[in-house]
Parts: C-alpha cells; structure tokens; sequence
C-alpha cells in the first residue's frame, strides 16, 4: 500500500502540482492540504480516491505556482493610518523612550503589508479546476501502478511463506503419525487411571473420558485446517484485488490453529514444529499488512 507520485498542470499562467504518499492502513484515510481558496475541489479529490484505492492512509497536497502573482503586494491603509496616529499621540508619554517609529518599522507590522489577491475570472477558475482534476486522476493512476508494482513483489514473498507453511503441516503430519504409540501409551494409563477411581466410572462415562483423552490428543483437525487456510490464501492471491482483509482473517485463523497445535502437542518434536509454524505466520502476516 506504499507509494509516492507527483503529477504537474498548467493552464494558462497558472501551475500546479499534485503530491500523494500512501502509507499502510487499516481501511482508507485520506487527508488532503488545499491551499485557501480551493477547499472546494475536496469532494472531487475524496471521490476520485475512493474509485481507485479501497485501503491505506493516503496524503494528498496541491501546490500551486500562478505566474506573476509574486511581489504582488498591497498597503492595508486603514491599519497603517491607525498605527501612525498611535505613534503621534503616545510620542510625549513620558513612559517611553526611543525615537519615534519610522516607516520601515511600521510596514513590518503584521498586516499592514499583505499579499494581493489576484481576481480570477469564474470560467476560467472553472477550466482550471477541470485541468487539476485531470492531473490528479494521472497521480492517481501512476500511485496505483507503483503500489501494483510492491504488490506484484509481495506476492511472491507471501507465497513463498505460503509453501513454508505447507512443508511445516506436512512435517507435523508425519510427526503425529510418529507419536501413535506414545498417545496409546497415554491412553492407556489415562483409563487405568480412572479404572483405579473409587467408586468405579460407569461404563457410559468411562467411555466419554476415553473419547475426551483421545481428541485433546489429535491434531488432525488443526492440521486440516491449517492447510485448508493455505489453499484459501493462495486462491486469494490468485484472485488479486483487494484481498487485504480477507488475508488479515487468514491470519489470525492461521495463528488460532498453530496455537491449539502447539497446546496438544504433548511432544517435543510436534512442538518444535508447531513454534516454527507460529514463526513463519508471523512473518507472513507482517507481509500481508501491506496487502492493499
């Protein structure tokens, strides 16, 4: 969702330049600078944002250069006729000392010098406008080739992660087949346990602590799951888009799944995958974060 672009106008005298920077965000915030005068242009500027990009905090600036309008500047006579009528009442207090004000000291007054402003002829403020508009939609279109070129970079990464992933449950897999000798091991002292019970278990719930002892010791369902996941973010990928919430809920599946894997573990060697597996989602959660 990272991106930066700058597109430039002109019309007539008058320049402009358009900047935008995207940054990674949850949904998408869009904060505008608009020189003073052109706060009607940011209806248009938010729209045309929201038909191109769905997610990120994008910052967007016009700066403008109208030609001739440098050194235009003009007198504020009524402040300055004040101030001069100050000086000359206040010039015997004998509470001051010094010369009195020169000119020079009275036209750095704040406003009393004050920039001109150009009158623009409404048709033309118009043509402009719909010139500004067009360059914003050419900075636009180039952030979304830059983010599309990242995107293009991520998802090789994030499939790479993806493959990791796959490897991992397949070594779970075949370390969970490995351990059926110890979970019947535990199985079996687990029952003699609850025989050894007095009074004795009935049979009815004999078989229900059984059964309990035997799916906190599988973890089959998470690993079908987990590769189930996995196959969902590689069609997400496939699919391209704005796919970045939809990868944000894989993720934490992803997590919630390697988190109960790692809880039945009961072996050192399926934990030590099942921390790996936490591993490797993170980093690739870290990469989907910026999956628009």
């Amino acid at each position: 969702m990272t991106g930066f672009t700058r597109a430039a106008g002109q019309h007539d005298a008058f320049a402009w330049t358009w900047e935008i920077r995207s940054v990674n965000g949850r949904g998408l915030d869009v904060r505008l600078r608009l020189p003073a005068g052109f706060e009607s242009l940011e209806p248009g500027v938010r729209d045309a944002v929201g038909k191109v990009l769905k997610r990120g905090s994008i910052s967007i600036s016009l700066l403008l250069n109208r030609a001739g309008a440098e050194g235009m500047y003009r007198i504020n006579r009524d402040l300055l006729d004040r101030l001069i009528g100050l000086a000359v009442e206040l010039r015997d207090d004998d509470r001051l000392s010094g010369d009195a004000p020169g000119l020079g000291e009275l036209l750095s007054v704040r406003g009393v010098v004050e920039p001109a402003e150009e009158i623009v002829d409404p048709e033309d403020a118009r043509e402009e406008h719909k010139a500004m508009a067009r360059s914003l939609g050419e900075a636009l279109e180039a952030l979304v080739g830059v983010r599309q070129t990242e995107g293009a970079r991520l998802a090789s990464i994030l499939r790479d992660r993806l493959d990791e992933l796959d490897t991992l449950c397949n070594e779970a897999d075949a370390a969970a087949a490995a351990r059926t000798e110890t979970v019947r091991e535990r199985l079996q002292a687990g029952v003699a346990e609850l025989l050894a019970m007095s009074p004795a278990l009935p049979e009815e719930r004999l078989a229900q602590e059984c059964a309990l002892l035997a799916v906190k010791a599988d973890v089959r369902e998470e690993l079908d799951r987990l590769k189930a996941h996995v196959e969902g973010a590689r069609a997400l990928l496939d699919e391209g888009g704005a796919i970045g919430r939809r990868l944000d809920f894989l993720c934490q599946e992803f997590n919630r799944e390697a988190n109960t894997l790692c809880a039945k573990a009961g072996d050192i060697a399926l934990t030590q995958i099942g921390l790996r597996l936490k591993a490797v989602i993170d980093q690739f959660r870290e990469q989907a974060l910026n999956v628009e």
